[in-house]
Formats: structure tokens, C-alpha cells, sequence
């Protein structure tokens, strides 16, 4: 596959900016597979396509506000650093994205909040974009880390932010409800739409639930630069699934029920862990692996997701799911049904 095959327009006026009030009152799109029909309905409706002892598995990462301002030692310039990932505690070691990065080098100093009271010191060039920190701070790392929560904002996708101001509602909004782990800097979003009620509605019919982790980073919204999709290399992201989660999915296959994954991350993971029967094997470790079509799927047997950009890696995962023509014509529909799409945007559900 190439990567101009799943070049699509979005019109900018379908790009969802802020969440519905009620989460379950999003739009989805359904596709079978084996009949190749299209249903729209609402997210609520998923209700009626599973039934006791289906099994949903979805991603408990929780994001952090990975987001910081700050500006240049001696010019003052401004910066925006995208914290990645944590590459050790003591030395307060850390991953990071920066934009302006042209002019920020090796040995340059960072200062952030309005006094300062955070510094950090570049000490290595990943990338064209990515640098090693170390910030310099004294005290323990539960201190550290609280010191980022009060200094950070939540990392609201590029996509969004170029239409709208991140507000005090984001932090809350930019999680899904059963987000237990931090770590992510990316939200899994096709979790976005369970709500309270629904999950609760879910439990009284039967529907099982596991978690795993997975922490999605800001890779998945990086331009692919080949038009050979398998030269693509992707960024490695933490992941894990406990023994538990491995027996209950293991344990519904094994009955011939249902298996969901809820959202790109979620079957990312699933696909990163396997044995060649198809169970999953518990696994805490990196996964980097892309999925496109004509990848041949081992685990889940339906999927949630949201509808993602043009050309991302997240689109590739679900037209290797759903069937590259078969999705792409749904996404042809959903612009000319007027879907909100992206990161609070309406939902498909893929069976």
C-alpha cells in the first residue's frame, strides 16, 4: 500500500472542537463487514450489537498535562516543549518535542513558569524536532512530577489547537472515564464516548470488561514522510497487559463470543502480543508496530474508533481492519453526511 492511497478531504467545518455534552450522544457509523452495509445511529446504539459475554477491551492510559511553555535562556524566544517520555527518574531525564526547534541547541537552557521555578538543560539532539532534557530540580520526584502538573497543559492535538484556545474544560474533557494509568500524551479517543450510564447499561446486559495500558504518543500525529508504507518506521510506546486481561480475552475466544477493541491503541497493543493461536500472552514492555493492509488481524473481531486525519497511521490500522475500499467509501459518506471527526469527533463501529 502507499500512502497517497488514503489521501482524503476534510473539510475544516467537520473537524469536532469541543466533545458533545453527553458523551453517548455522538453519531456512529456501523459498518459490516460481511454484508458491506453501512447503519448510522447513535453511540448509545451499541447497545444492540452485543450481547452477554462479549467481551469490550479498552485502553486505561491516562494523559498527563505533557504540554510546557517557556522560553530561551538569555533571547527570551519562545518555546513550546511537548514532553514524550521519561527516560530516568533520578537524573530527571525526558524525551521531548520542541517548537521553535531550529535555534534551540545542545547546552541551551530552558526557563518555565512565570518565575522560573522549572529549568531544564538540552543536552542531546534525537531529532530535527526531538531533544533530551534534564531538568534541573532539587527535590524528590513526587515534587518533580507535580511541578509538571502545575506548570503543564493538556497536549490537545495540533489539529484542534489551530482552530481554538486550550480552556480550564480540556483537562477534564481530553480523558476518557476510566483512565487509571498516567503516562499517555495522546488520549486513546474512541474511549471518549463511553459515559457513565452507558458503561452501566453495558454491565446490566452482560458485556465484560478488561483493561490493558498502552501510552500513546505523539507519533501518531506525525507526518509519514515515504509513500512505501513498509519504510515506515514508528515511534516505540509503553505497554502493558496483565495476566488478567490476557485469561478474560483468552477465556471469550475460546467460548466464540465477541472480542472489541476500543480504539487504534487498544488493537495496537492487542496485535503487539500474541501467540500463534491468536491468544494474547501478558506483556509489559515497547511496542512499535504499524499496522496497514493487508495485515491480517488475530485477536478482536470488532473495533471502536473514531475517524481520524488524512493519511495518519491510525486510518491505515482501521482500513486494514475494515477493508481499505470498504472504508474508504465510509469515510467518502461520513463527509457527505457531515460526521464530526478527529479527536472529539462521532465514532464507527467496525463488526
Amino acid at each position: 500500500m502507499k500512502l497517497s492511497q488514503f489521501k482524503y478531504f476534510l473539510p475544516q467545518e467537520l473537524i469536532a472542537l469541543h466533545p458533545m455534552e453527553s458523551r453517548d450522544e455522538a453519531r456512529l457509523m456501523v459498518l459490516n463487514r460481511k454484508t458491506k452495509t453501512i447503519e448510522h445511529k447513535m453511540f448509545k446504539d451499541i447497545l444492540d450489537y452485543f450481547d452477554e459475554g462479549d467481551l469490550f477491551v479498552m485502553n486505561n492510559t491516562k494523559v498527563f498535562p505533557s504540554v510546557l511553555f517557556g522560553e530561551k535562556e538569555k533571547t527570551g524566544a519562545k518555546i513550546r516543549v511537548s514532553l514524550l517520555r521519561e527516560l530516568d527518574e533520578e537524573s530527571r531525564l525526558w524525551d521531548v518535542l520542541v517548537d521553535p526547534a531550529r535555534k534551540i541547541r545542545i547546552g541551551n537552557k530552558l526557563y518555565f513558569g512565570e518565575n522560573n521555578d522549572l529549568v531544564a538543560e538540552v543536552i542531546d539532539n534525537t531529532t530535527s524536532r526531538g531533544r533530551t532534557l534534564r531538568f534541573l530540580f532539587d527535590d524528590d520526584h513526587d515534587a518533580f512530577k507535580r511541578k509538571l502538573r502545575e506548570l503543564g497543559s493538556m497536549p490537545i492535538p495540533d489539529d484542534i489547537l489551530r482552530l481554538r484556545d486550550i480552556t480550564p474544560e480540556d483537562e477534564q474533557d481530553y480523558q476518557t472515564l476510566y483512565a487509571k494509568c498516567e503516562g499517555g500524551v495522546a488520549a486513546p479517543t474512541a474511549g471518549f464516548h463511553f459515559s457513565r450510564e452507558l458503561l452501566k447499561r453495558l454491565e446490566i446486559k452482560g458485556v465484560e470488561f478488561a483493561e490493558l495500558t498502552l501510552h500513546a504518543g505523539l507519533g501518531n500525529f506525525r507526518d509519514i514522510d515515504v509513500e512505501d508504507l513498509t519504510k515506515h518506521k514508528t515511534d516505540s510506546e509503553a505497554m502493558t497487559i496483565s495476566e488478567e486481561c490476557a485469561r478474560k480475552i483468552n477465556e471469550t475466544k475460546d467460548a466464540g463470543r465477541n472480542v472489541v477493541a476500543i480504539g487504534t491503541t487498544t488493537m495496537k497493543a492487542l496485535e503487539s502480543s500474541t501467540y500463534t493461536n491468536g491468544h494474547v500472552k501478558p506483556y509489559d514492555g515497547w511496542t512499535n508496530k504499524f499496522i496497514f493492509p493487508q495485515y491480517n488481524f488475530v485477536v478482536a473481531n470488532a473495533m471502536v474508533t473514531n475517524f481520524h486525519q488524512s493519511q495518519s497511521p491510525m486510518l491505515m490500522m482501521v482500513a486494514a481492519f475494515g477493508g481499505y475500499e470498504f472504508v474508504m467509501e465510509a469515510y467518502k459518506q461520513a463527509v457527505e453526511q457531515k460526521y464530526r471527526f478527529l479527536t472529539f469527533g462521532d465514532a464507527m463501529l467496525i463488526i
